[in-house]
């Protein structure tokens, strides 16, 4: 999910020391997600007096106007990988003022971008018109006559290929505009605010920094057993060049990835197996939800599942012989069946992309392949000790791993070493699957917030609404769908908002930010929605929220920052 959006205005400004009418003033930039402050809960306070004595330090070590690095450093910062929390990172340090320097090993805009969440929101965009176009009884129920649909394959991944190419570019340039240098090769922390890189062939760099942020992102996890020949049997990299539509698809793993990309070959005409080694499909969403998604995804698409099984070998297809996928038992490991299939994409997650990075040269060990960070995204070392000036960000942390988390950790990594101490409260950020309907989440499951209310001795309650009651998605006849929120009753805290429905994606941010500001539902139930919109879904949501009376109008304390 891309999550940081520009908007460019014609102003001077001074980059590289020289003034420029066609720079872009760094107060100009507007991103997506936190921008400013992300609160915490409760529960993450540190002290005043911590809090106090963190900000004297960041102050004492903040840099001056970004003309030079400051302290004989060659940058003020630093940052290793120029993905979407990279370039995030960067622009919001140009605007504090710090000479800055973005190291990319690959391509501008990382997995997001190139590989992941830009190009198949290309894709879904092609699945969702082709969905309306061969949904007969929609069409005819708004008067509408469709005699045919088609699709040219090449053209639908030109599509995808030319949108990545195309938000590259535009990261890049905003990059150069405001005069962040981008360095080519891969990074490597040498010592002590030490950075080397270059690219194979090439003699190396050596740079110094006052601080240094490790942005390397992931890349596609494939489990033991399974063999990539990136035509048969495949991850996402290759599936999102659309190189081909095969008549019957295995996905493995019914996550966001496999839920996608299920939507997208369906609509354009294969049959989709799913593995999936819980007991359930959709194991990462809330099961209210994920059990209505897949009566509305799953039931009624060409789609069929196995659950509770591995796929415990892959091996392509050749020679005429089609993709063999041996599943057993994940409880037993006794072999269950094979299947052939024309296809296998594997959408079994990603691991942290960590290796090579010299984390021996300054005792970090990773804890499976991530590097351990503290609340403030700060490095720790083997002995759990902060290394100083080293911050981790993004996918390689393991937090959060969504390309907006990386921009929102890499922001508040740069409020901290601008003087300004600054927690990120994760449960804040939202989440989405782009599906046709989208589902939408941020907090907590209502297993989770149940579990946390057990151990900390609150009650919570639930609430739901329906799009079936919604005048906007009633007039585009797209009634399935419900919005859920689970609070506090006590307190009117909101402890979890998950939609499944028309625009879940856009609707959810209502939701997260009355969290990550500590809005409670008293109050936010007093705001006024336009009618008729899709948002009076969370409106009514909101409204039919039940706090006690005895409870005041005010917003949840936030963590001091």
């Amino acid at each position: 999910m891309f999550s940081t959006a520009m908007s460019f205005s014609t102003t001077a400004a001074v980059v590289g020391g020289t003034a420029r009418s066609d720079a872009i003033r760094p107060a100009d930039l507007r991103f997506c997600g936190l921008r400013r402050e992300a609160f915490g809960l409760r529960l993450l306070r540190s002290s005043p007096q911590a809090a106090a004595a963190k900000r004297m330090v960041l102050a004492a070590e903040a840099t001056g106007n970004g003309a030079a690095g400051s302290g004989g450093f060659d940058y003020d910062l630093v940052i290793i990988g120029a993905g979407v929390g990279g370039h995030g990172a960067a622009l919001h340090a140009v605007e504090k003022g710090l000479k800055t320097a973005i190291i990319e090993g690959d391509v501008v805009g990382g997995t997001c971008v190139n590989r992941g969440c830009v190009p198949s929101k290309a894709l879904l965009a092609v699945s969702g018109r082709m969905r309306e176009l061969q949904d007969e009884h929609h069409m005819k129920s708004l008067g509408l006559q469709v005699s045919s649909s088609g699709y040219d394959r090449q053209s639908v991944a030109d599509h995808a290929n030319n949108l990545a190419s195309k938000i590259r570019s535009n990261l890049t340039n905003s990059m150069k505009s405001l005069g962040v240098d981008i360095l080519t090769g891969f990074g490597t922390v040498v010592g002590k605010q030490k950075v080397r890189y270059g690219k194979v062939g090439f003699p190396d760099n050596e740079i110094t920094a006052r601080n240094i942020i490790i942005a390397t992102g992931s890349v596609p996890f494939v489990p033991k057993g399974i063999e990539i020949d990136g035509k048969t049997v495949f991850t996402s990299d290759h599936a999102l060049k659309l190189e081909s539509v095969p008549d019957w698809i295995a996905i493995v793993g019914s996550g966001y990835i496999g839920l996608e990309f299920s939507d997208v070959y369906t609509a354009l005409g294969s049959e989709v197996t799913f593995v999936e080694a819980l007991d359930q499909l959709m194991p990462g969403f809330d099961p209210e939800i994920a059990k209505l998604a897949q009566r509305i995804l799953i039931n009624p698409r060409k789609i069929d599942y196995h659950t509770g099984v591995f796929a415990s070998k892959i091996t392509p297809a050749k020679d005429g012989k089609p993709v063999l996928i041996e599943l057993i038992d994940a409880k037993t490991k006794e072999h269950k069946e094979t299947l052939e299939v024309d296809a296998a994409l594997i959408a079994t997650g990603r691991a942290p992309f960590t290796k090579g990075l010299g984390l021996e040269n300054i005792n970090v060990v990773t804890q499976r392949g991530f590097i351990p960070v503290d609340e403030r995204m700060q490095v720790t070392d083997a002995d759990g000790n902060v290394v100083p000036n080293l911050y981790c960000i993004g996918d390689a942390n393991g937090k959060l791993m969504l390309a907006h988390a990386a921009s929102a950790q890499g922001i508040s990594v740069v409020e901290q070493i601008s003087g300004k101490d600054n927690v990120l409260n994760h449960l804040s950020i939202p989440a989405a699957c782009f599906t046709h309907p989208e589902i939408s989440m941020v907090g907590l499951t209502e297993p989770q917030a149940r579990e946390q209310a057990d151990q900390e001795g609150f009650e919570i309650s639930v609430v739901k609404t329906s799009f079936k009651a919604n005048t906007k998605a009633l007039a585009e006849n797209e009634g399935d769908g419900i919005a859920k929120m689970i609070y506090r009753p006590d307190t009117g805290e909101i402890l979890g908002v998950h939609i499944l429905g028309l625009h879940a994606a856009d609707l959810i941010h209502e939701a997260s930010n009355a969290i990550a500001l500590g809005t409670r539902v008293q109050d936010i139930k007093l705001v006024v929605h336009a009618h008729p919109t899709l948002s009076e879904v969370l409106d009514e949501l909101f409204k039919a929220a039940k706090v006690n009376t005895a409870v005041s109008h005010s917003v949840i304390e936030p963590v001091a920052a």
